[in-house]
């Protein structure tokens, strides 16, 4: 039972100890694809630099598109904005009335996707379905959008390192990140 004992233990120590955290795979959707792309190409136009494509932001962007998706009401009368993650999934919910509530959002990347670092979103909302122009067009005019995709303002000194896009129904969104994240996101098949 000992040689057992220690076996097992010998197992874990040259296996478990180099493991990353299992992220699921994550893959971006043609329209997903062009809304990083049009992103990487407006920063260009700034001479800003490109932002790595991230899984881990990209499996937390895709995660709260849907919950938008099925649990958010687009409403001038919804005290919570799309910030806000119900109370429908595995996270902590919350309800993002104003930037006191900004943590809430921050450290969804840590919470979901053990992403190390805190992650900043962008959304959008278009009731005929959104699309990568339309979301960036309407970022882009912005005052509390456009300094994220083109790091000016509060996030002027900010480097992005990591990005993660998704598009789901009537959502846009975009997680941005400082922290590097090795895993790849691909193409969906």
């Amino acid at each position: 039972m000992r040689s057992f004992a220690l076996l097992a233990f010998l197992i874990l120590l040259i296996t478990g100890f180099d493991r990353k955290p299992i992220v699921a795979e994550v893959c971006l959707s043609p329209e997903e694809k062009r809304l990083y792309d049009m992103i990487m190409e407006y920063r260009k136009s700034k001479n800003l630099p490109s932002i790595p494509l991230s899984s881990k932001l990209t499996l937390v962007a895709k995660t709260h598109a849907r919950d938008l998706a099925e649990n958010y009401e687009f409403s001038p009368k919804n005290k919570c904005n799309p910030h806000s993650w119900s109370e429908k999934g595995t996270w902590t919910s919350c309800c993002y009335a104003n930037h006191k509530q900004a943590s809430c959002m921050w450290v969804k990347p840590q919470e979901i996707a053990g992403y190390t670092g805190n992650g900043y979103e962008i959304a959008y909302y278009s009731s005929i379905g959104a699309s990568a122009k339309e979301g960036l067009d309407g970022w882009k005019i912005s005052p509390g959008h456009n300094p994220l995709l083109i790091n000016s303002g509060t996030w002027s000194t900010i480097e992005w390192n990591a990005i993660g896009i998704a598009i789901c129904e009537e959502y846009g969104l975009v997680w941005f990140g400082e922290v590097k994240d090795e895993d790849v996101t691909a193409l969906c098949k």
